[in-house]
């Protein structure tokens, strides 16, 4: 029998753009919701996500590399050289530090490009986790995403 769950689409978005480290989120198949634990949470807590036998899902963490590789793809595209040095100089690590967001904001139509370039990302991203794990496909409804 085919269980049919609203899933909130910017929960889930939130969720797939998770970079902490201590933070694991989870999607309970039953009810469709979203929820988070700090990864070090007590054993009894694991073990009862493990006795559910696939309720629920862990959902995956936005690691470093994918959004540095997000970043590459957008510099790669960059027409504004004074972006592209600035940015390059923030990725490589090297003294003075300086965060994407940071220089970002003073290019705002740049900013507007990088953040339609990860909601695509996150979006493609999160499409793909829901079809292998048979929550959504394209003859699903889209009213069941809201």
């Amino acid at each position: 029998m085919i269980h049919s769950v609203a899933i909130a689409w910017d929960e889930l978005l939130r969720a797939f753009s998770n970079m902490e480290q201590d933070r694991v989120y989870f999607f309970d198949r039953m009810t469709g919701e979203i929820f988070s634990v700090r990864s070090d949470s007590e054993d009894d807590f694991w073990d009862q996500i493990e006795q559910q036998q696939g309720r629920f899902l862990e959902i995956p963490a936005l690691d470093t590399a994918a959004e540095r590789t997000l970043i590459n793809g957008f510099l790669a595209k960059q027409a504004n050289l004074e972006l592209r040095g600035l940015l390059d100089h923030a990725l490589s690590g090297h003294p003075p530090y300086a965060k994407t967001a940071d220089i970002l904001s003073f290019f705002p139509e740049e900013e507007l490009q990088l953040s339609e370039l990860r909601d695509t990302f996150l979006s493609n991203r999160v499409k793909h986790w829901l079809e292998e794990n048979e929550l959504f496909s394209l003859s699903t409804s889209l009213n069941a995403v809201h």
